[in-house]
C-alpha cells in the first residue's frame, strides 16, 4: 500500500484543473491494484447555484467523472509516468452505472477504484462512489491513454 498524496501530488499526476479537478485526496493506493481518494464537496461548486438552486445535488456524471479521474491516477501511478502534453487520457466506455443516492454539499464522497485489466492500453476499472459507507454511484469504467 502506497502513502497518500496531497493536491501538489494529484495534480503532478493529474492534467484537470480548477473547475474540473473532482479529487482532493488519495487516501491510499496499491500501484496495479486499487485506488480510494475523497473529494469534499462544498456549496462553493460551480455547479450548484443551476443543479438546484433549491435542493443542490451533484451530477451524476460529474460524479462518474470523478471515479474516472481517481481510475486515471491509479493508471498513471501504476505505470510510474506523469501526463505531459502529449499524453491525452480518454473515457472509451461507461457500463452498469447505477445511481443510489444524491450526493449533496457537505458529503465527503469516498471514490474506490480498483482495476480489473490493463489488456494493449484500454484499462477496465469497477468503480465506486460511497458518502458514509452507503453507495451513492457505482460503474464500471474503460479508459485508454494515447498520445497526440
Amino acid at each position: 500500500m502506497s502513502t497518500p498524496m496531497d493536491i501538489h501530488g494529484i495534480m503532478e499526476h493529474l492534467p484537470h484543473r480548477y473547475p474540473f479537478l473532482l479529487i482532493d485526496r488519495v487516501l491510499s493506493f496499491e500501484p496495479g491494484k486499487s485506488i480510494v481518494a475523497l473529494k469534499n464537496v462544498t456549496i462553493n461548486e460551480p455547479f450548484f447555484p443551476g443543479h438546484y438552486p433549491h435542493h443542490p445535488v451533484m451530477p451524476g456524471v460529474l460524479i462518474i467523472e470523478a471515479m474516472a479521474q481517481a481510475a486515471a491516477l491509479i493508471s498513471f501511478c501504476s505505470q510510474g509516468t506523469k501526463p505531459d502534453e502529449n499524453t491525452v487520457y480518454y473515457f472509451v466506455g461507461i457500463d452498469g452505472a447505477r445511481f443510489k443516492r444524491p450526493v449533496t454539499p457537505g458529503d465527503q464522497l469516498i471514490l474506490k477504484v480498483e482495476i480489473l485489466r490493463n489488456m494493449r492500453g484500454l484499462w477496465k476499472f469497477k468503480a465506486v462512489a460511497e458518502v458514509e459507507g452507503q453507495v451513492a454511484a457505482e460503474a464500471e469504467l474503460m479508459c485508454t491513454m494515447r498520445t497526440k
